[in-house]
């Protein structure tokens, strides 16, 4: 009696099949992730129709929508820009403030330092809408409404960027550290010349998170903005859709204007997301 043969192997013990298997779950489950994107850009392209398809008709498609909407709302470009502006300098700010932060609360060693990180961990326990008159009052108070700093000030420090950071410095060598005491090396210039580069994972994932969240804001910039010129993209998009909610094609082709930075992020950043995101989850 001949014996079954065994399914083939690859180069981890794993048969063919299992690979197949798990390669077709994992398209199925993209596809599901990305449908409302799929179905965003179906609608978009079939012109302004009553009732909109699932698919759009081939030889009816409308790619003069997108600049149909620009042509409609002449301030969407203005409030991409404001939006752009200000997630981009509150990055740079949450990596600025985070790093010395967390390289203080990883490297001093000061008298406090446990008190120090715990009042930091706990303002992510308190929600933005605890906070929120308290800043409305004091950016009013400066009378930096309907302006970027109005727009950013209150998002310069992160208490969760200074955990993150603060965590994955802990897992540089501290002979690191001493070397470069011994040779003169000072405090700042060891965190942006050498720690830093080594921490880009984790900065990458930090900046990448911080980006999303600004650039996606609504409550804020509602709340702290009463023109149409220092709007951002959440509070106009909103609007634009109220007075364009009969126009399916426009609305959808709005919201995939606004969605083009963020997506082109994740492309561009996707490698250092997932390092930054499985940092230290295996060991060895």
């Amino acid at each position: 009696m001949t014996a079954q043969k065994p399914f083939p192997r690859n180069g981890s013990g794993r048969s063919r099949a299992t690979v197949v298997i798990q390669y077709v779950l994992l398209v199925a489950a993209s596809l599901l992730v990305i449908f409302p994107l799929l179905i965003s850009i179906s609608v978009a392209l079939q012109g302004p129709v009553v009732a909109p398809n699932l698919l759009p008709t081939p030889g009816n498609l409308d790619f003069g929508i997108f600049a149909q909407v620009f042509r409609d709302e002449p301030n969407l470009a203005r409030w991409i820009l404001n939006s752009f502006v200000v997630a981009t300098v509150v990055t740079m700010g949450v990596i600025v403030t985070s790093s010395l932060a967390a390289y203080a609360l990883s490297h001093a060693g000061f008298a406090g330092q446990a008190i120090v990180l715990f009042l930091a961990l706990g303002t992510l326990m308190i929600p933005f809408e605890a906070t929120i008159i308290p800043n409305f009052l004091f950016i009013s108070s400066l009378k930096l409404r309907n302006s970027f700093p109005g727009l950013i000030i209150p998002f310069l420090g992160s208490g969760f960027g200074i955990f993150m950071l603060r965590q994955y410095f802990l897992t540089i060598p501290r002979e690191l550290y001493d070397a470069a005491r011994i040779d003169g090396c000072s405090d700042i210039r060891y965190l942006f010349s050498i720690l830093a580069p080594l921490s880009m994972p984790a900065l990458a994932t930090l900046a990448i998170y911080t980006f999303l969240n600004t650039y996606n804001q609504y409550y804020w910039p509602l709340l702290i903005t009463d023109t149409t010129e220092w709007r951002t993209t959440q509070v106009g998009i909103s609007i634009f859709r109220s007075a364009e909610y009969q126009v399916f094609n426009a609305q959808m082709a709005a919201n995939l204007i606004v969605m083009l930075p963020t997506l082109a992020l994740l492309v561009l950043g996707q490698r250092q997301l997932v390092r930054g995101l499985t940092a230290g989850a295996v060991k060895g």
